[in-house]
């Protein structure tokens, strides 16, 4: 599925299998709470947020969110996987790291992939809204700590203490506990080295439908919010019943 040293064009289509799972995911949806922050335009063309409502009788599940075109997600080398890279099941995440719904969202991706061993793979985009300070700042450290090999160790340390990424010292001191080079990571964060790849990541979600986080494409199929972790093991076992 993935090939090194070359990009590769994800193109999704639903079989019969992953319609049932689709179903299944919408009406569990509607018995839980869903948390997503989302970017919208106001009149005055400011970017604002709103928190999704809270299903109900008259609203319906504001996720899972059919797109009216399968996603085409480009996935290289460039990006961070977890779990088996040539899974037949691959959740693309588009995640903000000051997203208080991410946060609640990413322990349930960490069991996803303890349930499921190889049969998943795991791939993180940065999608950092304008309105969270730190997302942007996190981000930047984040690539930084994967020059030397630990983006998902700083991912996890980062949501784990989200509440304290306003503190000045706290990006500095999760890159001290995870024992990098202090030196090499300081001057990569300040010279926002990644700054074009994580606005491309965050365009590449905009053009798939995103429009805040935490945003899950399970084989293609967009998952608004953080929702519980039964909606997208229904999604997950629907796409693996169609892959065999």
């Amino acid at each position: 599925m993935f090939h090194d040293n070359k990009e590769v064009t994800l193109t999704f289509t639903l079989n019969k299998h992953f319609v049932i799972g689709l179903a299944i995911g919408l009406a569990l949806g509607i018995l839980g709470t869903l948390g997503y922050q989302r970017v919208s335009g106001g009149a005055s063309g400011a970017r604002t947020f709103a928190t999704a409502p809270t299903p109900s009788a008259n609203t319906g599940a504001p996720t899972p969110s059919a797109p009216s075109a399968p996603a085409k997600l480009s996935i290289t080398d460039s990006d961070h996987i977890r779990g088996n890279k040539n899974a037949p099941v691959v959740m693309v995440e588009f995640s903000d790291l000051e997203c208080p719904f991410c946060s609640r969202h990413h322990p349930t991706m960490q069991s996803i992939i303890n349930k499921y061993g190889d049969k998943v793979a795991w791939v993180y985009k940065h999608y950092p809204l304008s309105f969270h300070p730190q997302a942007m700042p996190a981000a930047l450290a984040s690539e930084c700590a994967s020059e030397q090999g630990k983006f998902w160790e700083f991912t996890d340390a980062v949501f784990a203490e989200q509440p304290r990424l306003s503190e000045p010292n706290f990006i500095k001191e999760v890159a001290q506990k995870l024992k990098l080079n202090i030196s090499k990571f300081d001057s990569c964060v300040s010279s926002q080295k990644y700054k074009d790849k994580i606005a491309a990541q965050q365009q590449e979600g905009t053009s798939n439908g995103v429009d805040g986080t935490p945003a899950t494409f399970i084989n293609g199929q967009l998952v608004s919010g953080a929702v519980p972790e039964a909606n997208l093991t229904q999604l997950i076992d629907a796409a693996l019943a169609g892959a065999k």
